[in-house]
């Protein structure tokens, strides 16, 4: 849709929520204009499609303005506009952005009760009252991981950026190395040249670690051999007195057996991801995924039996060749062996994945909406409860993936990185540092993509390292 500012450059809280109302690549027009007179500031947003033209207006005094009621005031003259060519109100209303609960987390966090977070959601933004219940849960579990943390907290991820194979959705920076292994140790040797100076520089600054997650691509690409080193190095490198949670995300079962499970659970990490993504051998075969349902059920019992009580397992609504008796049927299956986790992501298509391009036999957005509501009503009759959830862009349907948790077993790394609340160093290829700032704002700082520029360029993510701790 083609998106005209006047009066205001706020493009991206227009714009955000323009691609969540109506997609991508949706056709039309929109204008977006704010105008400043004596009393008030007016906020016009006309969208056009197939010939009709709606408009929505909102207005704030210009006493009271700020950035955050400017930009307000734009998105609800934008969904005010959008709700006449839609063919019902959307579930998250006028919010945009992928990280929905920052508003209501921010609400509780300041003094307001739950009570009141959901009137702003509803008479602010307009939510409904099945995303508000998601939002609000989250929110909760939020304040709860809050109270857990110290002004010396940090948490540390440890990225290895190596799959075995690409899945067909999956457009995350990586390197699919089938048989050729040969980039993994100087890959791991570069790793543990920053896990060495991270280190050290953790200990001189006085942090301490409060969670370590090391995700991928997938990490498990590693052999035994290579992932005991890896921990090895972590151990070494990093005082682990304090570290509350112990990640390692193995993802792919055919990258698991029993004895790389040991091996991590010996090394000291507590929680594990076994991500099925659907249990269907059929639309396994269309996602690219070699492994088979069996093979799923046959790592969880290893991984129990090597002794993770903190398993979480994944799954994805809108996969191809899915549909809502599999996807139901696949939920089933998961929920039935009680993990600590269960993450239900919606299928987002993006660029550089294959099915960004294809997208074939993929199933309707009623559909989609069907799964999430099934997998919502189905944890909840469960005793599970939703701990954090994000937004994407070209999300099937605009909804969200929501992490799921028993037995108060939340995944606090999830929440302190999606929340942002405090800082999280990253390690390896592709990481993003997020250092939090005294005033409240979040610095970032990049390491290089790839694994061949990480390993060449590794001399100058040291050095970042320092900059990065000369802000701590």
């Amino acid at each position: 849709m083609k998106l005209t500012l006047i009066g205001h450059d706020d493009l991206y809280a227009t714009e955000q929520l323009l691609m969540a109302l109506f997609g991508a690549d949706s056709p039309g027009e929109a204008v977006s204009a704010l105008h400043r007179g004596r009393y008030y500031l007016t906020a016009v947003t006309t969208i056009t499609v197939n010939g009709k033209t709606t408009k929505g207006i909102r207005r704030l005094r210009t006493g009271q303005e700020t950035v955050r009621l400017r930009r307000q005031i734009l998105q609800q003259s934008v969904y005010a506009a959008a709700l006449e060519h839609l063919p019902q109100p959307p579930a998250w209303g006028a919010l945009a952005g992928v990280r929905p609960t920052k508003i209501t987390t921010k609400h509780l966090l300041e003094g307001g009760t739950v009570r009141s977070a959901d009137r702003l959601l509803k008479n602010i933004y307009y939510v409904t009252e099945s995303r508000r219940a998601l939002a609000l849960d989250c929110s909760e579990s939020t304040v709860r991981a809050a109270k857990k943390l110290d002004k010396q907290g940090v948490s540390v991820y440890v990225g290895i950026p190596f799959c075995p194979t690409r899945c067909t959705y999956c457009s995350f920076v990586s390197r699919s190395i089938g048989k050729q292994t040969g980039l993994l140790q100087p890959y791991l040797e570069a790793l543990k040249k920053e896990l060495a100076v991270t280190g050290r520089l953790l200990a001189n600054s006085g942090h301490t670690v409060r969670t370590i997650y090391i995700g991928g691509g997938t990490p498990t690409t590693l052999s035994e051999g290579q992932m005991a080193e890896l921990l090895d190095s972590i151990r070494q490198s990093f005082d682990l007195h304090r570290c509350l949670e112990f990640t390692v995300e193995g993802g792919r079962p055919d990258t698991l057996d029993a004895l790389k499970l040991n091996s991590i659970h010996a090394h000291g990490a507590d929680r594990m991801s076994i991500n099925p993504q659907t249990m269907s051998d059929r639309v396994l075969r269309a996602c690219g995924r070699p492994h088979t349902a069996a093979d799923v059920l046959r790592r969880y019992e290893e991984a129990v039996s090597a002794g993770f009580d903190a398993i979480n397992m994944d799954l994805i609504a809108g996969l191809p060749e899915d549909d809502y008796p599999g996807f139901c049927s696949s939920l089933d299956a998961v929920a039935a062996l009680k993990p600590a986790n269960i993450t239900v992501h919606t299928l987002a298509l993006k660029k550089g994945a294959d099915l960004f391009e294809r997208r074939e036999k993929l199933p309707a957005g009623e559909t989609v909406a069907q799964m999430v509501e099934y997998a919502n009503k189905t944890l909840r009759s469960m005793g599970y409860k939703p701990y954090y959830l994000y937004r994407q862009k070209y999300m099937s349907g605009s909804f969200e993936n929501v992490g799921w948790s028993r037995d108060g077993m939340d995944c606090l790394y999830n929440i302190y990185m999606m929340e942002e609340l405090h800082t999280v160093i990253s390690i390896g290829g592709g990481g993003m540092n997020k250092v939090s700032l005294p005033d409240g704002r979040v610095q970032r700082f990049h390491n290089p993509k790839f694994p061949e520029q990480y390993i060449g360029q590794i001399d100058s993510v040291l050095q970042q390292k320092e900059e990065l701790f000369a802000l701590l």
